[in-house]
């Protein structure tokens, strides 16, 4: 039979016994049952040091499923039974010592104790029930039937109106629910209360503290007044976007998008947010970008984020090359559901400062090669301290560190450490190594005493060691053992507008700090500076640090509920971060405004760029103006959108009569609105502005050699491969009439042999540029990649002459070996490295029947190369083999009346390359040649290579409830 013990112990301190209880239940899961066997509850009142089995007081055959102790009378407990064995409920006033059961009529699946009130309960029901007691669970009431799991909420002295309101989601349909309250004894439909007119996203309903939310998000924090959600996009899976809103919970802005998502045990969603305990506003958040996943820090709630610098060196003291932003620290940030083992990540208030987490060192978090890393001064420098994890647990207010393995073998050592993990001492915990469970430690931050509990065995009964290390230290410390320690990001003292500093114990001090310490902190305000304000409701951040409204908000649409002769709020576009405490500084120039409400609405809106002209340079300033005709111009807000994404609002007419300036960093035809308005009407206009650049060079891209009769694309390249608007000129041969494109590539077929001339002209603007090629056609041809002996690619400069050269000398080598006719042999050397060529077999004109020995020719080559008997000498000493490249069974383009496609296949960025390589090699003849290749890839990543896009999402017309 296989089966393990699964343990859940409690530790009940009440404050008026010196008595210090431990209830522990274990419970024996059956897997070829698939069920938990049998159960046992312990009771120490030693704290641990000896146990009682209370089997036979709540009865030898019972199967206990969990264990609950009253949150505001711990002398209360509530023990479940298994519902597949029976229904019942036992009760214990006297801290676990002794019990009554109760018979229950449905089965309960969870339990919401009433936060004041030590008697009052809500059960749920496995058939979507709600039941109530106000007894302690000894008698039980229906309260609603269909109400969603996990979506009911006690209400909170002095923000109900009645202490025994619940508010709860009811189910209506699949789609559809309702947010109702009720009354605690009472919930009939005449007594029910519908805050909430229509219907509800199911699953949504949120109550916390002063707020109630009734959109589907999930609400991380409403501290402070403050809330912080996430919410799920439409074109998110497995991220979230945080959000944070002003005072009242009802304006929110984005702090961070693409924040990593995952499902927990009971299909709950864990958002990868951290709230650093003991530093305000100091949070930790993984962020997934470009499929990589990447931890950050803020310590302003949200304004700024940053990467995690990585430690210096490792463990063994080698140094740890790792450069921001390449590479950087990435945490984990799941914090353990199991109050009895450590999550991934661990601060606490009583040591400001100290984070412990795991986590690993590179691009990326990863799951392999995890760490176990510590920092003393909040994030700022981090430090190795083991290459596996580990458990930690704070003593004596963090004063000393406890770290157990995390390994699925026996154990008998623990570490720990009295200098914030610098060092760390190894102890000896067990005689007999033991499979470690879960840690207990003592109530309140200053413990010294714990609790490791598990089995020698996966047979074995539970082994429980109680460790008192109260005897490693010899002394109380003393006012010489502490220290100061100034708070700060990177140096800079002023955090949420004020400098902190915090009495922290020395590394070196080994003492007992005890219960008469507790974290003390002087504090002094700093002027304000841009940094102290976020983004208001409407408003987003944009790459160069600025505060301008989302595509979506109008700014002027703030003061529609102005009556004229009244004022209203005019925001700036930013707002002081929530707990920020700066003063003076900038705190006027970003606040916001009171101002009058307009009087008449906006006429006659002009919108014209400086010079009169709807053309404009890449990458200069282009000054538009605008212009009221009729209006309140000082009271009328005026938004220039650029079309681009940017955007620039002003207060008022008067204040942009020098214009506004924009530097546009793409080419294309932009659509440039402006729009006036106030409380009384609005105007809009539009102007088209196209924005261009000069051509600089174009390249024809065409095949060498192309069969009659069949289809050739051909294609012009430019550079830069944006500049505007373009027209394409075809010449083909002696034609007279040309063909025009607004496209750059053609398609063309040749009727008869021999050499045609194609020309292509490219106008764009003021200039026009050509290009020309000549293509070899005949009836039918065949052709062969071509692949060298490594020597040659250390002699290849990828210049086009040394490409022709080379060319001539291949063919001649292959006339040599095989015999073949020169006339029958066309080779070109391929641009790129590794160095590649084509060689193309073409029709003897000799023969009146050329069709037959087509394959016959290919045949010979074929043989020639593969027994290596087509090589040259590029210089004394470097002897070149040309070989076939076998890419695939067949040859890699085949151009006979039974195969369709060009003679030749080349990739774009080839073609360019060359052409750019060609340019510095004829008209930079004295320079050398690798220092402009790397130079010419670089601009061609710059020139050729499309932009990514990236997508701003906004936080658009959701709309809560807010009591």
């Amino acid at each position: 039979m296989h089966s393990t013990e699964i343990c859940r112990p409690v530790l009940i301190r009440n404050s008026l016994h010196v008595l210090q209880v431990i209830l522990m239940l274990t419970k024996l899961f059956d897997f070829n049952l698939n069920s938990v066997t049998e159960s046992s509850l312990w009771r120490s009142t030693d704290y641990g040091t000896t146990y009682q089995k209370l089997n036979e007081k709540v009865g030898t055959k019972t199967i206990l499923s969990y264990l609950y102790v009253s949150p505001n009378n711990k002398r209360k407990i509530m023990l479940l039974t298994d519902p597949e064995v029976e229904s019942s409920l036992l009760i214990s006033s006297d801290e676990g010592a002794t019990y009554q059961k109760y018979r229950l009529s449905f089965y309960i699946l969870s339990l919401l104790f009433h936060p004041e009130q030590e008697d009052w309960i809500l059960a749920y029901s496995h058939d979507q029930k709600l039941y109530s007691s106000v007894e302690f669970g000894r008698r039980w009431q229906l309260v609603h039937e269909r109400v969603a799991p996990n979506r009911f909420y006690w209400s909170k002295t002095g923000l109900d109106k009645e202490p025994g309101l619940i508010h709860l989601e009811t189910i209506i349909s699949e789609g559809q629910a309702l947010y109702v309250t009720c009354k605690l004894q009472n919930c009939t439909e005449a007594n029910k209360g519908k805050p909430f007119p229509g219907y509800i996203d199911p699953n949504s309903l949120v109550v916390q503290d002063e707020y109630v939310f009734v959109q589907d998000l999930h609400v991380i924090s409403t501290d402070e007044n403050r809330v912080v959600a996430a919410v799920q996009e439409w074109n998110q899976n497995d991220t979230y976007n945080l959000y944070v809103s002003e005072n009242g919970g009802v304006f929110y802005t984005l702090a961070l998008e693409n924040v990593v998502s995952s499902m927990g045990h009971e299909g709950n969603v864990m958002i990868d947010l951290y709230e650093v305990a003991g530093i305000k506003g100091m949070f930790l958040a993984n962020k997934k970008m470009d499929n990589v996943v990447k931890t950050y820090i803020t310590y302003n709630r949200g304004r700024d984020w940053r990467l995690l610098q990585a430690p210096t060196a490792d463990l063994r003291g080698n140094s740890i090359r790792c450069e921001l932003p390449y590479c950087s620290l990435h945490l984990h940030l799941h914090v353990s559901a199991n109050p009895y083992t450590s999550g991934n990540i661990e601060s606490k208030d009583s040591a400001p400062g100290i984070i412990v987490a795991s986590g690993s060192i590179g691009a990326e978090l990863t799951t392999s090669n995890v760490s176990m890393f510590i920092t003393s001064d909040a994030g700022n420098t981090w430090r190795q301290i083991f290459d596996e994890e580990y458990s930690v647990l704070y003593l004596d207010q963090g004063g000393a560190l406890v770290a157990i393995r995390h390994t699925p073998l026996p154990i008998r050592h623990l570490w720990m450490s009295f200098d914030e993990g610098r060092q760390w001492n190894k102890y000896s915990f067990t005689m007999s190594p033991l499979f470690v469970d879960g840690l207990l430690g003592e109530p309140g931050e200053e413990t010294l005493i714990m609790t490791i509990f598990g089995h020698v065995s996966h047979r074995s009964e539970w082994q429980l060691v109680k460790i008192d290390f109260r005897s490693i230290f010899n002394r109380r410390c003393t006012e010489g053992d502490y220290q100061t320690w100034h708070l700060h990001n990177r140096g800079e003292p002023c955090i949420m507008g004020v400098k902190r500093i915090y009495r922290k114990l020395k590394p070196i001090a080994r003492c007992v700090m005890g219960k008469t310490y507790s974290v003390t902190m002087t504090s002094a305000p700093c002027d304000c500076t841009e940094a102290d304000f976020e983004c208001d409701y409407g408003y987003e951040r944009r790459s160069d640090g600025k505060c301008t409204p989302a595509f979506w908000f109008l700014p002027s649409s703030m003061s529609r509920s102005c009556t004229t002769g009244t004022t209203f709020i005019n925001s700036t576009g930013y707002r002081k971060v929530v707990s920020n405490n700066c003063t003076a500084g900038v705190i006027a120039e970003y606040t916001a405004r009171r101002q009058h409400c307009p009087t008449q609405a906006p006429k006659g809106l002009h919108l014209v760029t400086s010079e009169g002209k709807l053309t404009a340079t890449l990458g200069t300033n282009v000054t538009f103006l605008v212009f009221l005709e009729e209006g309140d111009g000082a009271r009328t807000s005026i938004m220039v959108d650029f079309g681009d994404g940017h955007a620039l609002t002003y207060s008022n007419v008067s204040s942009i009569e020098d214009g506004v300036k924009h530097v546009y960093k793409a080419v294309g035809i932009y659509r440039v609105t402006a729009t006036g308005e106030n409380s009384l009407g609005s105007e809009s206009v539009v102007l088209y502005l196209h924005v261009t650049c000069q051509l600089e060079y174009i390249h024809l891209s065409a095949p060498f050699v192309a069969v009659k009769s069949k289809e050739v694309n051909l294609t012009a390249v430019l550079w830069p491969s944006q500049v505007g608007t373009v027209t394409y000129i075809w010449w083909f041969g002696n034609n007279t009439e040309p063909i025009i494109t607004l496209e750059g590539s053609v398609a063309c077929t040749f009727s008869q042999e021999g050499v045609n001339t194609v020309t292509v002209q490219v106008s764009a603007g003021n200039a026009i540029l050509q290009d020309r090629k000549t293509i070899a056609v005949h009836e039918y041809s065949r052709s062969h990649l071509l692949a060298f002996s490594s020597n040659l690619d250390d002699h290849n400069p990828d210049v086009a002459e040394w490409r022709l050269d080379v060319s001539r000398v291949i063919k001649n080598s292959m006339v040599k070996a095989t015999g073949v006719s020169p006339e029958q042999l066309l080779v070109t050397v391929l641009p790129g490295l590794p160095t590649a060529a084509e060689v193309f077999l073409l029709p003897d004109k000799e023969l009146t029947e050329g069709k037959p020995e087509k394959n016959s020719l290919s045949e010979i080559l074929l043989s020639a190369l593969n027994q290596n008997l087509v090589q040259f000498t590029l210089r004394p000493g470097v002897q070149v083999t040309v070989y076939a490249a076998h890419l695939s069974a067949a040859p890699l383009v085949d151009t006979s009346e039974n195969h369709s496609g060009s003679a030749m296949l080349m990739l774009l960025s080839v073609v360019v390359l060359g052409l750019a390589i060609f340019v510095v090699y004829k008209f930079k003849r004295y320079s050398k040649w690798l220092i402009s290749l790397n130079f010419l890839r670089i601009l061609l990543s710059r020139h050729f290579l499309c932009p990514q896009m990236k997508c701003q999402s906004a936080f658009r017309h959701y709309q809560y409830l807010a009591l």
